[in-house]
């Protein structure tokens, strides 16, 4: 029984679907069923600000006619009658669909059943009380952590679990289920006339995954650290890049590794396959079945096995991340990357995605970059120019002086392209750090232009 559900009643409809679409005249079909609950709780300044507990589930079927042509269509219910309409639904969106080459369900091996470690039984035993206790731990550290504090404008906590179910007409068949849990804090601080709100945060799948006090004390110092930034003289600086910061920049990478954006054009490695584009100290992997990990299953979107994909090898552009069809338009095998909600048509998407770290502390690398930037805060990074590489991006941070953060900085910019800054990686630290799926950890950057007084 899954609160209301049962295993059986799930596969009974996806059987009952996949069958009658087949006999209506689809040549293929999957069935995607997706269930969960969520509970989030947060304080502003100590006071309740936000308390809710939701559930949502939804079925989705997908019919292809052979022909090229694919339709999805979903509801949120078992009922007999609400099945037969998302049966219409789907095969009528499938015959109004364009043509698209490459379609087709997966064929190959199952995916074998291995223990992920997505899933922690005390999430599902936590209380209204112990949220309001997380919230309130880490609104109180942030408090004592530094007198400048004016506000905690919040300090949250998200918690939750699901189910899905992925079957299709070729007799794939797998369940998966998870739990998950976030929790976060922001703060104001005030010096004089400077102002700086800041804050830090985590997410994981387990309760021993998440440090609240932690979180708390590294809004507040990473806060602090900006707290009346001023712009430094245009030049040329080495940049240490906090983990967060180089998740973010890892975030968008993957974007550019997506065979969907190869294909339409919109990504700047079309065309450079094997070709050399980073630091040879650059190692990009993506791996769905890392333990514990956000965005790790045993398959992806089409019921393929998910698995481990090197897409940077030394700096070197080895592989992009395939779905099913563009896979097959590739003459390649589809490396288990095919993203969906259940009334969505699959796409490529990352599933966990990291750099993988190299052997320095932290502490080393900022002993060994004086004078240059520790950036806490990459702005506009969102803007970057998939098809140039091109960028201009706002800076925060600080100077680092004998190894530790000193003046803070604001109000300075890095323009360059993407591949330029690649090239000049120079060091990359132990600290690997997910931010969701994101993999990050201290990165040294240098001879990068700056422009500033």
């Amino acid at each position: 029984m899954i609160d209301g559900f049962r295993r059986a009643d799930i596969e009974g409809a996806a059987a009952w679907l996949l069958d009658e679409a087949r006999r209506r005249g689809a040549a293929e079909a999957d069935f995607l069923w997706s269930w969960g609950v969520r509970n989030v709780f947060s304080l502003c300044d100590g006071e309740p600000e936000e308390d809710r507990v939701g559930s949502s589930c939804g079925l989705g079927l997908r019919t292809l006619d052979g022909a090229g042509r694919q339709g999805v269509a979903f509801v949120n219910s078992l009922d007999r009658d609400r099945l037969s309409h998302l049966l219409d639904w789907s095969l009528h969106n499938c015959h109004q669909s364009e043509v698209l080459e490459g379609l087709g369900l997966y064929r190959g091996e199952s995916a074998a059943d291995v223990d992920l470690e997505l899933e922690d039984p005390a999430l599902y035993g936590l209380s209204p009380r112990d949220r309001l206790q997380f919230c309130r731990l880490m609104s109180e550290a942030a408090c004592e952590a530094d007198g400048r504090i004016v506000s905690v404008r919040s300090s949250s906590w998200d918690d939750g679990w699901g189910e899905g179910f992925y079957a299709s007409s070729e007799g794939f068949a797998s369940w998966h289920r998870a739990t998950f849990a976030a929790c976060g804090v922001a703060v104001v601080l005030a010096d004089g006339d400077a102002t700086e709100m800041g804050g830090s945060g985590g997410e994981a799948r387990s309760l021993s995954q998440l440090s609240p006090a932690a979180y708390a004390l590294e809004a507040v110092q990473k806060t602090a650290l900006v707290l009346g930034g001023r712009p430094l003289p245009t030049g040329r600086y080495t940049l240490v890049l906090d983990p967060e910061v180089t998740a973010d920049i890892v975030d968008a990478l993957g974007e550019l590794f997506l065979a969907s954006n190869i294909r339409r054009n919109s990504s700047l490695l079309r065309g450079r396959l094997g070709e050399v584009i980073g630091s040879s100290r650059l190692t990009l992997v993506d791996d769905g079945r890392l333990p514990g990990r956000m965005g790790s299953s045993l398959v992806d979107g089409e019921g393929v096995p998910t698995g481990r994909t090197t897409l940077l090898d030394g700096g070197r552009v080895v592989s992009f991340l395939y779905d099913l069809r563009h896979a097959r338009l590739e003459g390649r095998a589809s490396t288990g990357n095919a993203a969906r909600g259940v009334g969505t048509l699959p796409d490529v998407g990352t599933n966990n995605l990291f750099l993988l770290p190299g052997t320095m502390k932290a502490g080393d690398l900022h002993r060994g970059a004086e004078g240059g930037i520790y950036v806490t805060e990459l702005l506009g990074l969102h803007t970057l120019d998939t098809v140039s590489g091109e960028f201009s991006l706002g800076i925060k941070g600080a100077v680092l002086r004998d190894g530790l953060p000193s003046e803070p900085v604001a109000g300075v910019t890095v323009a360059g392209t993407l591949l330029d800054l690649l090239a000049q990686v120079e060091s990359l630290g132990d600290d690997l750090r997910f931010s969701g799926s994101s993999g990050g950890l201290t990165l040294v950057i240098r001879d990068v232009a700056l422009a500033g007084l």
